[in-house]
């Protein structure tokens, strides 16, 4: 019969025992004694964080752009390629612009910069440029970089369990912030990157499934570690031809990462999500948004994008 609990008189609390593979039994937990099953332990891999970032993208309104007098345009053009120039030159965080393909827009901004306040700053003065009249927002996309630790969290938690250590205790938290601290060591230039010096780039946003049997966040976490393993094997098959920069976006926009492309051969680009789709982690669990596809502008080439059918 089902035990009836009254949680306002009995501290006490409910959990399940668990190994890796499946969870077991329930057992009632005494409020004082520390708990050591897997519930106890964040199922989230540990993460971290770099350059915040934020993808702008533009639509040209035309037919009022075309309408400005040719020493007007060259004017707005002008000022907005020296404000564009000196973000790409930043050393601590650059921006860089695109020409975007296809009816989605025409001009795509992406910004790296080390807090969101910079992230507002630089999406400020992209909207006091008089250019900015001339462009419509189609979608942006707010995330921040991201580098998830699935086999080193596993590791780090397989490893403290041996040790006796209690989930969540002084010196647990004391081990995982080190870990932290020497992963992010090891991992700094990913965290922090220049745009990639590439001509062409594919960005598109994506999240994990919730569905049904195909829920990844139910997934014990060694068996996501182990997916995520295989998914990289793909990826690092073609290093060298791309380059990739992916962010963290819960919390921050619509979906849960974003993922951005970066390469000289846009074939790369098809090669790569294709044979990835046949991975099990993104065939069963994994949600695809739009994709957006630009070509690297410089500055100076402004004008040769959103000048008129006469002036180019």
């Amino acid at each position: 019969m089902r035990e009836n609990i009254n949680w306002n008189e009995s501290k006490a609390r409910i959990e399940y025992s668990a190994s890796q593979e499946q969870f077991g039994t329930m057992k009632r937990i005494p409020p004082d004694e520390p708990s050591t099953t897997a519930r106890d332990v964040a199922a989230a891999p540990n993460t971290l964080e770099g350059y915040a970032l934020l993808h702008q993208f533009f639509r040209l309104r035309r037919s009022q752009w075309n309408a400005l007098t040719e020493s007007r345009r060259v004017e707005i053009i002008e000022k907005a390629s020296l404000v564009f120039s000196a973000m790409e030159r930043r050393e601590d965080g650059q921006s860089a612009i695109f020409s975007q393909l296809g009816h989605k827009g025409d001009l795509i901004a992406i910004h790296f910069r080390r807090t969101f306040d910079e992230l507002g700053a630089a999406q400020l003065e992209v909207g006091r440029l008089a250019l900015s009249e001339f462009l419509e927002p189609t979608t942006s996309y707010l995330s921040v970089v991201e580098i998830g630790l699935y086999e080193a969290t596993v590791k780090l938690h397989a490893e403290l369990a041996e040790k006796g250590l209690k989930p969540h205790s002084p010196e647990w938290i004391k081990a995982v912030k080190d870990d932290l601290e020497d992963q992010r060591h090891k991992l700094g230039v990913r965290l922090w990157p220049q745009v990639p010096d590439r001509r062409y780039v594919c960005f598109y946003p994506m999240n994990k499934r919730r569905s049904g049997s195909d829920n990844w966040y139910s997934l014990p976490i060694a068996e996501r570690q182990l997916l995520m393993r295989d998914h990289g094997m793909i990826g690092r098959r073609y290093a060298g031809q791309v380059t990739q920069v992916i962010s963290g976006s819960i919390g921050f926009d619509d979906w849960e990462w974003g993922v951005d492309l970066f390469a000289d051969d846009p074939l790369v680009f098809k090669k790569l999500v294709y044979e990835m789709r046949f991975d099990e982690s993104s065939a069963r669990y994994a949600e695809f948004g739009p994709f957006y596809f630009g070509i690297r502008l410089a500055p100076t080439d402004l004008g040769r994008v959103l000048g008129t059918p006469d002036d180019r």
